[in-house]
């Protein structure tokens, strides 16, 4: 990847790097960055790029990987903003030798101490579209750290606007208790809102070692379905969908049984999209 290819790019030091799972399950790191740069400035569901200087595989100079930022707006006209990530320390298996190897983005990202310097581009366009208006409903569903967008979204509605009279519902998934990200007793960062009035958090875990947290969020989709499928006819609802791109089969799987039939959700959910109330990012 070239300098071109990259865009303008800025450096950023990282105050903190808390871990917010234990050491019995996936390392998943909450980072702090501050940009010394007063022009630089974001909105919620907007993302960062992390470049990592190589030299990499197949000759690349570069590597950049893209996370989402974990937390609302800045205000004020301050010099320096800080922003948080979440970053999970992941791995991949070769196809070809069957070999275990780190990702480069996310490990370089784990092992940074605070003071390092990080050469961030960005941010990028967000690609949810979130309601304005306080009346609005919102439902998001995510698994892993797709709970991210959705932390900033939550900081930004209770926080910032106040009192948000639309439901707002989340749909999240994990593997076990200690892999609900910012509800765990590691860092339980969103049960602060569970005394909000319009606010609801459908948490299950997978609870079999051998499920993943996209069964789990089936799961959690299936208790409450009805009540999500009530949300979704209204036509100031907005969806908002991210983490795993395998979450999508489960739940359109449990979508399609509360439509009667695959066709008819599919139906329903272009009409989300082409009405500007269904938004979504996958990653790999």
């Amino acid at each position: 990847m070239s300098e071109v290819e990259l865009g303008p790019a800025v450096t950023a030091k990282v105050i903190e790097s808390k871990r917010i799972t234990p050491e019995s399950t996936d390392e998943v790191r909450h980072i702090v960055l501050r940009v010394d740069e007063p022009s630089f400035r974001y909105m919620e569901g907007q993302s960062i790029g992390v470049v990592v200087p190589g030299p990499h595989a197949f000759g690349n100079k570069y590597h950049m990987r893209r996370y989402s930022i974990a937390n609302d707006r800045p205000t004020g006209s301050a010099e320096s903003v800080e922003f948080s990530i979440l970053v999970r320390r992941c791995f991949y298996i070769d196809p070809v030798n069957g070999e275990r190897y780190p990702g480069t983005a996310s490990n370089f990202l784990c092992d940074a101490k605070p003071g390092q310097a990080v050469s961030i581009t960005g941010p990028y366009k967000s690609p949810f579209n979130v309601p304005s208006d306080s009346s609005a409903n919102l439902v998001m569903i995510g698994v892993g750290t797709g709970i991210a967008p959705f932390r900033a979204f939550l900081q930004h509605l209770y926080k910032e606007k106040g009192a948000w009279q639309g439901q707002v519902r989340l749909f999240y998934g994990a593997k076990t208790g200690m892999d609900m990200l910012y509800m765990n007793d590691e860092n339980s960062d969103l049960k602060e809102y569970y005394d909000e009035e319009t606010f609801a958090a459908y948490n299950a875990l997978a609870g079999r070692p051998h499920l993943a947290d996209t069964d789990a969020l089936e799961q959690s989709l299936e208790m409450h379905v009805e009540e999500a499928w009530d949300l979704f006819q209204k036509p100031n609802t907005y969806v908002c969908v991210a983490g795993l791109s395998k979450l999508l089969d489960s739940m359109d799987k449990v979508f399609s049984t509360a439509a009667g039939s695959e066709e008819n959700w599919q139906a329903m959910k272009q009409q989300m999209i082409n009405q500007g109330r269904w938004s979504q990012l996958f990653y790999s």
